[in-house]
C-alpha cells in the first residue's frame, strides 16, 4: 500500500515509521522545514526507544522517506493518514481542530483516484463527519471514504503496542474503505490480533472513553492514597489486593503525583466538553480532572512538611521530571506544577533527567540541571523522586544520604520502603498513601 503521513509529530512519526515496517510505502509530511530535514539527516526529533533503529532500516529498504511537500505525497496514495495535533483549545477546553480541518483541504486538492482518508489524531466525535464534509466541499470530484483510526501508544513502549496491540479500532462506512484498512493491517490480522470494525462515531468514542477510564483508574488510587495516610493503610498493598480481583486489574494503579502527558489531560478536558456540548455533563471525567489537579498540590504540600514547612533557603534534588520514563515528553508532567511551586517558595532545585532538559530547560526555568543525582544530592536539604526512571530505583541510598545536608527523602513514586530508607542513613521519608 502507498500511505501519505500527515504530521511527524509521536503519533504520526511512530505509526508512519511502524507501517512502513509492515512492507508498505510510506512518506511522511511536515509543514516544519528543520523537522524533515531532521529526519532525512537519520535523526529522530523524539525520543522513544527503538524508534531511531526501526527507522533507519526502513529507510535503507526504500520504503520509508520524508517531505514537506503534501501534494505530492498525497497524490496516488492509496491512504492518507491525518495525524496532527489537537491541543486543548484555549478558553473552552475543547480539541482544537484547527490542523486537522487544514490538512483535509489541502489533502483534498491533491488526491487523485480513490483515496481512504485516515483520522489517526484524537477528536472529538463527529470530527470525522466534518473532514468528509470539508474535502467534499473542496473537491467536489474526489473519490474517497473517511475513516477513523484512533491510537493506543504509550510512550516510551510505542513500538510494541503499535506491533503487538491490545486490539486495532476502525471505523469506516464502507465495504470499500474497509478493505483498504484491513490491507494496511494485514500483518497484524494475520497474527491473530483483534482489530474492531465499527462505525466513525463508536471508533472516536472508544478513544475517550479509554483514555477516561485509565485516567480515573489512577485518580481513584490516588485518591485511595490520600485516605491510607490518614487511617494508616499502605496504598502498595491495597492497590495489589484490588488488582488481584481480575475484574479490576492491576495495571494503572500505582499513586503518585498524578497523571500528565500529551493524552489523559487532553482528552479528559475535551470529554467533559464535549458532554457540556451535548447536555450530558459527564461528571466523574469532570470530578477525575479536579482531583488529579489537587493531588500535584497535595504533593507539593508532602515535600514542604518534609522541609519543616519552609522552602525558602533550602537546596532541594529533584530526580525526573519527565510526565513519565521512557520518554522526553514535558506535557502537563505534576513537575511543572511542583517545582515552579518549590522555586516559588524560595527553594534553589537542582535536576536530573535522562531526557528531560531538552524541552525541561523552557518549561522549568530557574533550575539547575545536572546529570548526576549524587552530585545533585551533595549538600542538598531533600531529594525528590518525581520520575520513576530505572536510573534511579537502584540508588546506593546510603551515599546519597551521606551527600546531603539534611538527609530526607521524599519519594513521590513509592520506589523504595521506608524502612530500607532510614537504615540508609535517611532521617525523613515520606511515601505515597503510606
Amino acid at each position: 500500500m502507498r500511505i501519505a503521513m500527515i504530521g511527524t509529530g509521536y503519533v504520526g512519526l511512530v505509526s508512519g515509521v511502524c507501517f512502513s515496517d509492515f512492507g508498505h510505502d510510506v512518506i511522511c509530511v511536515d509543514k516544519a522545514d528543520r523537522k524533515i530535514k531532521t529526519l532525512q539527516d537519520g535523526e529522530v526529533p523524539i525520543y522513544e526507544p527503538g524508534l531511531d533503529t526501526l527507522m533507519a532500516k526502513n529507510v535503507a529498504a526504500g520504503r520509508l522517506s520524508f517531505t514537506t511537500d503534501l501534494a505530492a505525497a498525497v497524490e496516488n496514495a492509496d491512504a492518507v493518514f491525518i495525524a496532527v495535533g489537537t491541543p486543548t483549545r484555549r478558553g473552552d477546553g475543547h480539541a482544537d481542530l484547527t490542523y486537522v480541518m487544514a490538512a483535509a483541504e489541502e489533502i483534498a486538492q491533491a488526491v487523485t483516484g480513490y483515496t481512504v482518508i485516515i483520522t489517526k489524531s484524537t477528536v472529538p466525535v463527529g470530527t470525522n463527519r466534518k473532514v468528509q464534509e470539508v474535502v467534499a466541499a473542496a473537491n467536489p470530484m474526489a473519490d474517497f471514504d473517511v475513516a477513523s483510526n484512533p491510537e493506543f501508544l504509550r510512550e516510551g513502549a510505542a513500538i510494541d503496542d503499535f506491533m503487538r496491540p491490545d486490539r486495532v479500532v476502525v471505523g469506516v462506512e464502507s465495504d470499500r474503505a474497509a478493505d483498504v484498512m484491513a490491507e494496511i493491517y494485514r500483518p497484524l490480522y494475520l497474527r491473530d490480533f483483534p482489530i474492531l470494525t465499527t462505525d466513525l462515531e463508536s471508533a472516536e468514542m472508544i478513544k475517550y472513553a479509554a483514555n477516561a477510564f485509565l485516567a480515573t483508574k489512577i485518580t481513584f488510587i490516588n485518591e485511595i492514597a490520600g485516605l491510607c495516610e490518614r487511617v494508616g493503610a499502605d496504598v502498595k498493598e491495597v492497590s495489589r489486593g484490588i488488582g488481584l480481583d481480575g475484574r479490576i486489574g492491576n495495571k494503572f494503579l500505582h499513586a503518585g503525583p498524578g497523571y500528565g502527558g500529551s493524552c489523559f489531560p487532553k482528552d479528559t478536558a475535551a470529554l467533559a466538553r464535549i458532554g457540556q456540548e451535548h447536555a450530558y455533563p459527564m461528571q466523574i471525567t469532570e470530578t477525575v480532572i479536579r482531583v488529579n489537579d489537587e493531588v500535584k498540590k497535595r504533593m507539593i504540600e508532602k515535600i514542604r512538611e518534609a522541609c519543616d514547612d519552609s522552602f525558602n533557603g533550602k537546596t532541594i534534588a529533584v530526580l525526573g521530571v519527565t510526565f513519565k520514563p521512557n520518554t522526553d515528553d514535558m506535557r502537563d508532567a505534576p513537575s511543572l506544577t511542583i517545582v515552579p511551586a518549590l522555586i516559588g517558595g524560595g527553594a534553589s532545585v537542582r535536576v536530573v533527567d535522562p531526557q528531560g532538559k531538552s524541552e525541561g530547560e523552557t518549561l522549568l526555568p530557574g533550575v539547575e540541571w545536572l546529570d548526576d543525582p549524587y552530585v545533585a544530592a551533595k549538600d542538598a536539604d531533600a531529594v525528590v523522586l518525581l520520575t520513576e526512571w530505572n536510573e534511579f530505583r537502584a540508588l546506593n541510598l546510603t551515599e546519597l544520604a551521606g551527600a546531603m545536608n539534611n538527609p530526607r527523602m521524599v519519594d513521590l513514586r513509592n520506589i523504595y520502603s521506608k524502612s530500607t530508607t532510614l537504615k540508609s542513613g535517611f532521617d525523613i521519608y515520606v511515601g505515597v498513601g503510606r
